[in-house]
């Protein structure tokens, strides 16, 4: 993966909607049971922890101890919703401005809306101009985490398209973009559209002061 690259690497599981219909006929997007979803993705954090410490690239080995394991807020299905994907009916293009100070052009693919926790919301999505691979898109969002127990340059989330236009979107899998960990990563920062105005306590988080590494 390029060091200039947008995208992390899935290591979590993506819940796939079946569903047909709009999001907002419920707030459910799984069928599988709380303890179920809560051992996947726990799964797929330590799936992400290995990666990490085998690896050199992505987080140097200098900050592994500093790091590593990755921190998270606790699981929480209630930040797993039904989502819909609005369309953008025309060509939309925006130089986003970067980690690197390079500003980066980003097609604008639609706005995802979503209900959280009884709060209609909604966040920009996003692919790379000129990518090889589109059949993703990324919501870059901050929160009002945002760099107090998150990153304060925001969090990403990848999400498959999908012909429906319906979508699972889970923020416990919100992850911190590469530049968080190795600053020769360029990462675009979220656009001002997807700055929420509540906090997100899902997904990863920075470690605290006080917290060590648990080994």
């Amino acid at each position: 993966m390029s060091r200039r690259g947008l995208r992390a690497r899935l290591l979590f599981p993506v819940l796939l909607v079946t569903a047909v219909g709009g999001a907002s006929c419920s707030n459910k997007p799984h069928e599988e049971s709380p303890e179920d979803y809560i051992r996947k993705i726990t799964a797929g954090r330590a799936a992400k922890d290995a990666d990490f410490q085998a690896g050199h690239d992505v987080v140097p080995d200098a900050r592994k101890a500093e790091l590593l394991p990755l921190a998270y807020f606790p699981v929480d299905p209630a930040y797993n919703v039904l989502a819909g994907l609005k369309p953008t009916t025309e060509d939309i293009v925006v130089e986003m401005p970067t980690s690197t100070g390079v500003r980066r052009k980003m097609r604008q693919v639609g706005r995802m809306e979503f209900t959280l926790k009884g709060e209609q919301m909604s966040l920009l999505a996003f692919n790379e101009v000129g990518a090889p691979d589109n059949t993703h898109v990324t919501l870059m969002f901050s929160d009002m985490t945002s760099g107090t127990e998150t990153y304060a340059a925001g969090r990403y989330i990848d999400l498959p398209l999908t012909a429906s236009g319906i979508y699972s979107l889970d923020f416990n899998l919100a992850y911190f973009p590469y530049c968080y960990y190795n600053p020769t990563y360029e990462c675009p920062y979220p656009p001002a559209e997807n700055r929420l105005k509540v906090p997100i306590h899902a997904g990863e988080r920075m470690r605290k002061t006080s917290e060590a590494p648990s080994r």
